[in-house]
């Protein structure tokens, strides 16, 4: 069990997942996939600014370029809101037969019948690393529904983002201002993270092995010290419990945070494809935006009325940024009274990062079967919605008989 980064946080027993803590996870999924689709940062929303060097480690961070920024920048509290109108649908698959032999139910890949138009998400990534049987359940047989639990912790997430944004309804009327509003979100809480030091809840995207990711960062805060650069990853946990959670959920929380930096260092290191962007969805570059998110300037270099237009705003944007900082944090707040119970923090691992996304990737592209946890894990069995039409939920039900009735029994 990987100890917790902070010297002065005293030793916590740590436990496995409850029922409670099970929907805790979900609910993290669901108001992530749900952010990813539908937030906006401005109705106004102002364009980049051009690119810019990294600050000098003899001067205080990015304020040598500050006034060359705000000249051409709308400064202010980034403003969010769910989108409306016919890019916003959400595509619910047909059950097509409720038996738990799913084979015959997929002639084609699981990325091509459920993500075909919006690409793969980081949790779509991580719930395949839980366990991706539950996911291939999930998919063709319907997920959870949202419990007490799971709406406390969604809540707690929208307070912490209220905090930096303010909502705002955008009417979006075509695929092309779907996927314009995520470039807009990233460009805005961007130019919130220079001037501020801190944003929450940014839309990031781009390919890994060669299949389009999407997903939305809790928060990014930058250094408090001159001589540190680079924006630093965090992800919050709430729990109904004041326990840390069990290891399988910890190494799946920091693989949710190492998917977030390998998507923002490879907008840092590569030039966003965008031919290879507009392709994979069908999209016309030239599409007139909708009114809501035309970047209108006097300057005509910083005015943006298409798709196209944006796309070059989100390079010239990525352009000006570090990579991601080496340490990532993971923080776990007790639900109850937000009070933190203890924070680990842990440095990217690119190697195993890569093994776990490429595992899980073959899985949706139909090029690995899904599996079953490993006995060690088979607890998840205990708490997960599909055990009745499991083939492993016999099995797994036996193997937990001697801790279902011990709530708060302890893992090392």
């Amino acid at each position: 069990m990987a100890e917790t980064s902070s010297d002065h946080t005293p030793h916590i027993p740590i436990e496995i997942i409850t029922d409670d803590e099970m929907a805790l996870i979900e609910a993290a999924f669901a108001f992530a996939s749900a952010s990813a689709r539908s937030a906006f940062r401005s109705s106004t929303p102002p364009p980049p600014p051009p690119p810019l060097s990294p600050p000098s480690s003899s001067s205080p961070l990015f304020r040598s370029n500050a006034l060359s920024i705000k000249s051409i920048t709308v400064l202010s509290k980034r403003s969010f809101s769910h989108a409306t109108g016919s890019g916003t649908s959400t595509h619910h698959p047909d059950i097509e037969d409720s038996s738990p032999k799913l084979k015959t139910l997929l002639p084609d890949s699981f990325l091509h019948r459920f993500r075909k138009n919006r690409g793969l998400s980081v949790t779509d990534i991580t719930s395949t690393e839980w366990c991706s049987k539950q996911m291939e359940f999930a998919l063709t047989l319907g997920g959870r529904k949202t419990n007490q639990v799971m709406r406390a912790g969604i809540a707690r997430h929208a307070k912490l983002e209220e905090e930096v944004i303010k909502r705002v309804e955008v009417n979006i009327k075509s695929k092309e201002d779907q996927w314009a509003l995520k470039f807009l979100n990233f460009i805005n809480g961007v130019n919130q993270l220079f001037f501020e030091g801190l944003t929450r809840e940014l839309p990031i995207m781009g390919f890994a092995e060669d299949t389009w990711i999407v997903g939305v960062i809790d928060e990014i805060r930058m250094p408090s010290t001159e001589n540190d650069h680079n924006p630093i990853l965090i992800d919050t946990k709430t729990r109904a419990r004041d326990t840390l959670p069990s290891e399988p959920q910890r190494r799946n929380g920091r693989l949710q945070l190492m998917c977030y930096k390998y998507l923002w260092d490879s907008l840092v290191a590569d030039d966003f494809p965008s031919e290879k962007f507009f392709t994979n969805f069908g999209l016309n570059p030239e599409q007139t935006l909708c009114e809501d998110l035309k970047v209108k300037s006097s300057d005509p270099k910083y005015s943006a009325l298409t798709l196209d237009d944006v796309v070059r705003y989100y390079k010239n944007t990525c352009s000006m940024l570090l990579p991601a900082h080496d340490q990532l944090l993971l923080r776990y707040e007790y639900q109850k009274d937000h009070s933190l119970i203890g924070e680990d923090k842990f440095a990217y691992d690119s190697e195993w990062l890569k093994s776990q996304m490429h595992r899980c990737i073959e899985v949706w592209l139909g090029k690995r079967e899904t599996t079953y946890v490993p006995e060690e894990e088979n607890w998840k069995c205990r708490f997960c919605q599909f055990a009745t039409v499991c083939d492993a939920s016999t099995d797994s039900k036996g193997t937990m008989a001697n801790t279902s009735n011990d709530s708060n029994a302890k893992q090392g």
